[in-house]
C-alpha cells in the first residue's frame, strides 16, 4: 500500500493547504484512530520546526521528541488527543488538543504539566491473578483497580520511574465535565446532565451543558472524553472553554 494520499482526501483537522501539493503522509496503524496526525506533518506543516521529511528524520533519530515520555523514531506515527510532545533540547512542551472546529492543535505547556496525560479508557479485562487491566483509546494498557470503567477517563504519569502509573480518575458521569471530540460539536466542554441509555447498537445520547455560556446540547457516548470531575478540570488541561 502506499505511504502517501492526496491532500484533498486528507482529514479537515489536519489543517492542510489542499492545492500547493497533490499528496501528503500517510498516518502508519498504530495509536488513535485514522484521523491521527503523523509526526512529519505535526512538526513540518503544523509547528514549522523542519522543511522537509528528511529534516524530520533527522530531528528523530536524534531522539529529540518525545510522545508521552518516549523518543519516537517513525515519522509516520499517529499524533492524537491529549497526547504529550516534549523537546527538552528546545525546552518546549506541547498538549494535543481539538480546537471550537473540531481541528487538531498543540497547546504550550510547562515541563511540570508535561508529566502526565489523560487517557480514555476503551474497555477492562480481567488478567492473571484477579488483577484490572485498563485498554486505553490510545493503544497503551494498564493495571488499576475495579473502580475505573469504560469510557472513564485516567491521568497517567509520564515520569520514567513511574511511567503509566493512574495518578487519578474523572468518572463518565453525570455532573462531570467532558470534551466532545467527534461530530458537530467537536471540540466542545460541557457538564454532563443526562445519560440516555438506548437499547440495540444505537450508541447512548448524552445531553450537555455548554461550559462557557450553558448552552444544552447533545452528542453520543463514544464522543465523550472526560476532562474533569464535578469541579472542572478544563483549565488545568490547557482547553479553551
Amino acid at each position: 500500500m502506499s505511504d502517501h494520499l492526496k491532500r484533498m482526501v486528507a482529514p479537515t483537522s489536519w489543517r492542510l493547504a489542499r492545492k500547493e501539493q497533490t499528496f501528503i503522509t500517510k498516518t502508519r496503524a498504530g495509536p488513535h484512530n485514522a484521523g491521527a496526525m503523523p509526526m512529519v506533518v505535526l512538526l513540518r506543516d503544523r509547528m514549522n520546526l523542519a522543511r522537509t521529511m528528511k529534516e524530520v528524520k533527522l530531528i528523530l533519530s536524534q531522539r529529540s521528541v518525545l510522545v508521552n515520555g518516549k523518543p519516537c523514531r517513525d515519522p509516520r506515527m499517529g499524533i492524537g488527543i491529549f497526547d504529550i510532545i516534549s523537546i527538552p533540547k528546545m525546552d518546549q512542551y506541547f498538549r494535543v488538543l481539538l480546537d471550537k472546529k473540531g481541528r487538531i492543535i498543540t497547546v504550550p505547556i510547562d515541563a511540570e504539566t508535561a508529566k502526565t496525560r489523560l487517557a480514555r479508557v476503551a474497555k477492562k479485562t480481567v488478567v492473571a491473578g484477579g488483577k484490572v487491566q485498563l485498554n486505553l483509546a490510545s493503544g497503551a494498557n494498564v493495571i488499576a483497580d475495579h473502580q475505573v470503567k469504560s469510557r472513564d477517563s485516567v491521568v497517567l504519569s509520564l515520569e520514567p520511574e513511574n511511567r503509566y502509573a493512574v495518578v487519578d480518575h474523572f468518572p463518565f458521569a453525570v455532573g462531570n465535565m467532558a470534551m466532545v471530540i467527534a461530530g458537530r460539536h467537536a471540540g466542545r466542554i460541557g457538564r454532563i446532565t443526562e445519560i440516555t441509555t438506548v437499547a440495540g447498537a444505537t450508541p447512548n445520547r448524552v445531553a450537555l451543558e455548554d461550559a462557557n455560556d450553558s448552552t444544552p446540547f447533545e452528542t453520543i457516548d463514544d464522543y465523550c472524553y472526560m476532562v474533569g470531575r464535578e469541579t472542572p478540570a478544563v483549565s488545568s488541561w490547557g482547553i479553551e472553554a
